[in-house]
C-alpha cells in the first residue's frame, strides 16, 4: 500500500482528484507513491496531518455550507460533525509520538 492509498483509506467518502491528494501529501513531506510504513510513527502522523488538511479545506468551502437537507441531516449538522472530526484529529496528532521523540514525559520547566 502506498501513501496515496492510505490517505484515501483515511478520508473515505471525500471525493478529491488524485493530483489534489498528491499535493496534500507533498505538503506534509510524503510522496504519494512511496510505500506506506505503518510501523513509522512519523509516517502515520504525516498521514493524519494530511487528512486533517483535507478536512480543513472542506470546512473552508462555503458552497458546502448552504442550507440543504439530506436524509434527515441538515448541512449545519454536517458542519458540526466535520468540526468535531477536525478537533478529534487535531487532538490525536498532538498526542502521537514521533520516531525520534523523547520517551520521557517529564521536562525541565526551570533551568
Amino acid at each position: 500500500m502506498n501513501n496515496l492509498e492510505r490517505l484515501q483509506m483515511e478520508t473515505k467518502g471525500i471525493e478529491l482528484e488524485q493530483p489534489e491528494m498528491m499535493i496534500y501529501l507533498e505538503e506534509n513531506g510524503l510522496s504519494a507513491h512511496d510505500e506506506y510504513n505503518a510501523s513509522s510513527a512519523d509516517n502515520k502522523k504525516a498521514i493524519y496531518q494530511t487528512a486533517l488538511g483535507v478536512l480543513e479545506s472542506i470546512a473552508n468551502n462555503p458552497s458546502l455550507m448552504k442550507t440543504i437537507r439530506l436524509d434527515d441531516m441538515t448541512v449545519s449538522q454536517f458542519h458540526e460533525n466535520l468540526m468535531e472530526r477536525i478537533d478529534q484529529l487535531t487532538k490525536k496528532i498532538r498526542q502521537m509520538k514521533t520516531d525520534y521523540s523523547n520517551t520521557s514525559d517529564v521536562f525541565m520547566l526551570f533551568m
